[in-house]
């Protein structure tokens, strides 16, 4: 140009910075820019203006403070553009009070700030969290002249959406309606964004119906924000059928989206769909990232399909898309869970020659893996390995010590839980106790377990209870809780352990289950002469057990207790109050209690409700007992299927049929699942009103459901036919039960045995008996009180003594129904 003899001009200049500057070569411009102005070129106020705006951009402060003093030099006197050019600089280093402070500047110098000033600010305070002070500004915009638009309110919705809280966001949403400002895709997508995170298909469905109605047209962002929502709440068919319409309409999918889309395909089972989504990435023009083969080798490895997971690894490498460690590590998992740790090590090698770091998940893995195959030797070496490149966390720990401890190699555990526990940045506190010896009791032999957290103790690397509650836990849930007991004295008084509230509160509360309530209060006493104050948690368990051995006195006496240490008694204590009230026949105490406490602050929950209803029925105020249960919404508490059960079996014992099946409905009405004994009461509350057919509905439906009969529907079912001398349905119905291996007990046995005797079929009355006998049951009273009227009608007397007999000699004693039976003897 300069060859022709025709130069450039500042326009010139002006188009080339902003090319460079464009191109991210910024460098080049600023040379330029000084070549410019050395040939004597005067820069206008739109070549500062652009060098200001892409310095901007790229958060280059001190270059931009640099242009914005050679422009003031050059005679250029700051605009309302150039101000909020360096409003947006400022606010992007993180400096948003300087950035607030020029708004003064611009007012002295005769320069309002407009709009786009005030967005900036907004924009900044948000990114730095300074959310009321960005709501004080907005609020403050209408009485500065400057009315807010759509861009101002998605700020804000996109600030509450990656913030996690979606319902602000549609909030703002709403509010930007109201003023009357249409929605644009922008804000319809900002607002979809949390909705999307948290799975909330209702709302987002709305937004992106009403974005369709308005007559805007969904992109790729739409799509994929629908997509993922989908995805989130389990949707997957939804999701798919979007996906096509996006390809449809010429929109991009993402490959995340796509990589979820597989990811959840495969958890539901689809793998086929799964590999065709993966297939189909190609027609999108997509390319797998890492994280797509990473899902389908996860995926893979949880199938056990070794061969396909390493083929798929060495595909990955050929396509261009280079391991990280998570592959490796899915990789791994994927081995040394399928048993083929030789190979998995023979990957680690691999790992290290492709760059790949291995971490501490890697030696978990690998660890994992020779655990499995009972390789404790090496196990144990490899984790000496691990140690010289990496600090061992808790995992490793946990995956390692059970199977050193089985072996019996204590002391070996002990010095890898004192170097653990002394590790620099790691705390061994109580939960990691408490899950360590937790793995070790499950997999080692009782007694190593034991001895290895007495060594603990003893050791002093272990100082606290941390190492005894799960070996209580432990020993309590299978049924030994005195052993346990036993234990605790151990780590109490000969160890020195001084035992937490935590322990004191498992112990009692086992006893208490396993009926030894006199060592329970033993140890309440101990408690409290030791110092440990008891909880909420520790009266309630001790008021329980007053409740259940009706002892009203001594419960109260321990509530007045309670109160008097200073614990306020919380909805469970007063429950447990009137439960037991209740079934010590003081009814009409336990509502006088309740009046009271509601009349506090008290909040009933359905547990509150239940005993009282429950009892006002069995007293036949049935009257009171509904009005008990239409009291709950007022205050509140919605009734459950516990609540509804206990109605339907009032009414159903009343012989209220209509009432209790119209409870049935309403429950399933107001939304509330019926669960196996909703269905089992009101069969029986059919059977004994002797409608057999209505029974079998419900009985059905039940098994339609998806809840398994028991064996008491089953009984009442079958007893029900039989009464109603339809004994060949009986026979299906008992011979399905056993199919289905439920263990016919001696109700059913009895069941069939009287009523195929009152029909006559001796002879299959006869075989029932036998495959009692069989099952190693013991007849009763009423099973030989069955047989004896089976053979009295039937004319056989001496069969029916005979029965008689070895009634006797079996040690069964007859009852007046025995005698009833018996035939004369002639």
């Amino acid at each position: 140009m300069d060859n022709e003899g025709c130069g450039p001009d500042v326009i010139t200049y002006t188009v080339l910075i902003d090319a460079l500057c464009n191109a991210g070569k910024l460098d080049n411009a600023k040379k330029l820019f000084a070549n410019m102005k050395a040939r004597g070129h005067k820069p206008d106020q739109v070549t500062y203006i652009t060098l200001l705006d892409k310095f901007s951009d790229c958060k280059d402060l001190d270059t931009v403070r640099e242009f914005w003093s050679e422009m003031k030099a050059d005679g250029y006197a700051p605009d309302v553009v150039t101000f909020t050019i360096l409003v947006d600089s400022l606010c992007k280093a993180g400096n948003v009070d300087e950035a607030f402070s020029m708004l003064d500047v611009m007012r002295k110098e005769g320069v309002s700030p407009n709009l786009h000033t005030y967005n900036t600010l907004i924009c900044g305070l948000l990114r730095l969290c300074r959310l009321d002070e960005a709501l004080q500004l907005f609020n403050s915009m209408d009485s500065l002249g400057v009315t807010p638009t759509a861009y101002t309110y998605i700020l804000f919705i996109d600030y509450y959406g990656k913030s996690g809280e979606s319902r602000k966001a549609i909030e703002a949403y709403e509010r930007m309606k109201t003023r009357g400002i249409v929605p644009n895709i922008v804000a319809c997508n900002a607002s979809l964004y949390g909705l999307a995170e948290e799975g909330r298909l209702h709302e987002a469905k709305h937004i992106y119906d009403e974005l369709i109605y308005s007559g805007l047209s969904p992109d790729s962002v739409t799509y994929n924000m629908m997509m993922k929502c989908y995805s989130r709440v389990g949707q997957i068919d939804e999701a798919i059928k979007l996906l096509s319409e996006m390809e449809r309409n010429g929109c991009e999918a993402d490959v995340i989206i796509v990589n979820s889309l597989i990811d959840m395909l495969y958890k539901v089972g689809r793998v086929d769909e799964a590999w065709k989504m993966f297939y189909r990435m190609k027609e999108m023009k997509l390319t797998p990232t890492v994280v797509t083969y990473n899902t389908l080798l996860a995926a893979l490895g949880k199938e056990g399909q070794v061969g396909k997971a390493i083929a798929m690894f060495e595909n990955m490498t050929e396509q261009g898309c280079p391991p990280n460690a998570i592959t490796f590590n899915t990789l791994l998992n994927c081995l040394c869970k399928n048993d083929e740790v030789n190979l998995a090590l023979r990957m680690l090698c691999k790992m290290t020659v492709m760059n790949c770091c291995p971490d501490v998940l890697t030696y978990n893995t690998i660890i994992h893996g020779l655990i499995r195959e009972n390789r404790i030797d090496y196990a144990f070496w490899f984790f000496h390995q691990m140690k010289k490149l990496l600090l061992p966390d808790h995992i490793t720990l946990y995956t390692l010590l059970p199977s050193v401890v089985k072996d019996g190699r204590i002391e070996d555990a002990l010095k890898v839980s004192e170097e653990f526990a002394y590790q620099v940045g790691v705390r061994a506190d109580k939960p990691f106790w408490e899950d360590l010896i937790g793995a070790v009791i499950i997999q080692a032999e009782e007694d190593r377990a034991v001895l290895f957290a007495e060594r603990l103790i003893s050791e002093r690397i272990c100082l606290d209870d941390s190492v005894l509650i799960p070996l209580l836990r432990f020993l309590c849930t299978r049924g030994k809780s005195l052993d346990a007991q036993n234990l605790f004295t151990k780590f109490t008084r000969t160890l020195g352990v001084q035992p937490t509230l935590e322990a004191y509160n498992c112990l009692i509360e086992w006893l208490l289950k396993d009926h030894f309530t006199e060592q329970a209060w033993d140890l309440f006493k101990e408690m409290k002469i030791a110092g440990c104050a008891p909880d909420v948690f520790t009266y309630n368990l001790l008021l329980d057990a007053h409740g259940k051995s009706g002892n009203i006195t001594e419960l109260f006496e321990l509530y007045d207790e309670m109160i008097c240490r200073g614990h306020k008694p919380n909805t469970i204590t007063h429950n447990i109050v009137i439960s037991s009230l209740v079934k010590s026949d003081s009814l009409d105490r336990a509502i006088n209690l309740y009046y009271d406490l509601v009349s506090g602050d008290f909040s009933p929950s359905p547990c509150t409700y239940g005993p009282l209803i429950d009892g006002l029925f069995k007293s036949g105020r049935l009257e009171e007992a509904m009005h008990f249960f239409e009291e709950m919404a007022e205050y509140g508490c919605k009734p459950n299927c516990a609540i509804f059960n206990i109605l339907i079996n009032g009414f159903s014992k009343a012989g209220d049929v209509e009432t209790a099946c119209e409870l049935f409905k309403r429950m399933i009405k107001e939304g509330i699942r019926p669960d196996l004994k909703s269905f089992t009461i009101l069969v029986d509350c059919y059977c004994q009103a002797g409608r057999v057919d209505d029974a079998l509905h419900y009985f059905e439906e039940l098994r339609q459901s998806g809840l398994d009969p028991d064996s008491v529907s089953y009984n009442l079912m079958i007893n029900g036919l039989g009464r109603s001398r339809r004994m060949e349905e009986a026979l299906v119905l008992y011979d399905e039960m056993r199919k289905r291996r439920i263990t016919p007990d001696i109700f059913t046995y009895n069941s069939l045995i009287l009523n195929l005797g009152l029909v006559g079929m001796v002879e299959e009355a006869g075989r029932i008996y036998k495959e009692l006998q069989l099952t190693g049951l013991e007849p009763d009273v009423f099973t030989y009180n069955a047989l004896i009227r089976l053979y009295s009608t039937s004319g056989n007397t001496d069969d029916a003594y005979a029965v008689y007999k070895n009634m006797m000699v079996g040690g069964c004693s007859p009852n007046v129904g025995t005698y009833a039976q018996l035939p004369n003897q002639t």
